[in-house]
């Protein structure tokens, strides 16, 4: 933690903070702006979450199917 002139330890900004900053900063200090990209990009991450849950469903429930599909007949090997 840096410290202050009188040696008093002042705490680390924030991430969360720094991030805000950041952000503000890149949209040339415009709030609106700056919410605007925030809820764009969050609508995107949402979109990529669906994504990602349809095709881990999808590879679940192959898997799943297979796991339950009964050994076929005559295979020694097959375990």
């Amino acid at each position: 933690m840096p410290a202050d002139p009188q040696g008093k330890k002042r705490p680390e900004p924030d991430r969360l903070d720094v991030a805000a900053d950041e952000a503000i900063a890149m949209c040339g200090g415009d709030m609106r702006s700056t919410i605007r990209a925030l809820l764009l990009a969050n609508e995107f991450l949402e979109h990529e979450v669906k994504e990602l849950m349809v095709a881990v469903s999808k590879g679940y429930e192959r898997r799943r199917r297979n796991y339950l599909r009964p050994p076929p007949s005559g295979r020694k090997d097959y375990d």
